[in-house]
């Protein structure tokens, strides 16, 4: 009997992860770049989780440091924890005029770290980063070829993968004044999570039943 509490106790524990997911999937709905994770299972049902890098909707917002990228590609961050890549172009200047993101970490252009002085910003769709008519750098955006190496680092970091090099982005459609929403499907979600503790449900009546009979068989075999 004890080995019949195997499936439903495997399968609950992977409905207990995927709500997780699910959850984790309606507390990122307004992140900037945030991505979905997958979980998908191998031959012997154990769990893998994966990335869904399909693109978020793109949100106007008129601040001329938010940024937005239009093909495949990620900016390219450097964090205390090393390089980092990011859909979430949500930019500002530090103290010392760097470009920063959200978290202070120093946004990378081909020339290494980038300084903004000046008032005119213009950043065209390569990423060349004019001020008051002179061009400073270029933003640095890049992909890797094979991205689903790729592993998250918080919300909306990314860290690359660890056998494929960094591929530059000749053209990444860069929207300056605009940023990349999640790419949650909160609907879709709330569809899931009903969907998933449906099932949860039905695999905890199994164990109740599998326990119930496991308690009857007992006890008849203790009054012989």
């Amino acid at each position: 009997m004890i080995l019949q509490f195997t499936t439903p106790v495997q399968g609950g524990l992977r409905q207990e992860r995927k709500l997780d997911m699910i959850a984790n999937h309606l507390a990122n709905v307004d992140t900037s770049g945030f991505k979905t994770d997958m979980v998908t299972f191998d031959q012997l049902l154990r769990s893998e989780m994966g990335i869904d890098f399909s693109p978020g909707p793109l949100k106007s917002t008129g601040n001329p440091l938010d940024l937005a990228l239009e093909a495949d590609g990620f900016f390219k961050v450097r964090t205390a924890r090393g390089e980092r890549y990011t859909r979430n172009g949500n930019f500002t200047l530090n103290a010392e005029n760097f470009l920063v993101n959200a978290n202070g970490s120093p946004v990378m252009g081909e020339g290494g770290e980038i300084t903004i002085e000046g008032r005119d910003i213009q950043i065209n769709r390569e990423g060349e980063i004019t001020v008051d008519g002179v061009l400073v750098d270029k933003l640095a955006v890049v992909t890797f070829e094979s991205p689903r190496g790729m592993t998250k680092d918080g919300d909306s970091l990314f860290v690359g993968p660890t056998d494929s090099p960094e591929i530059s982005v000749e053209t990444p459609g860069v929207q300056q004044g605009a940023l990349e929403g999640s790419n949650v499907q909160a609907v879709m979600e709330m569809t899931r999570m009903v969907e998933t503790m449906r099932t949860y449900e039905a695999l905890q009546k199994m164990i109740q039943a599998y326990d119930e009979t496991d308690g009857r068989i007992i006890s008849e075999v203790g009054k012989d």
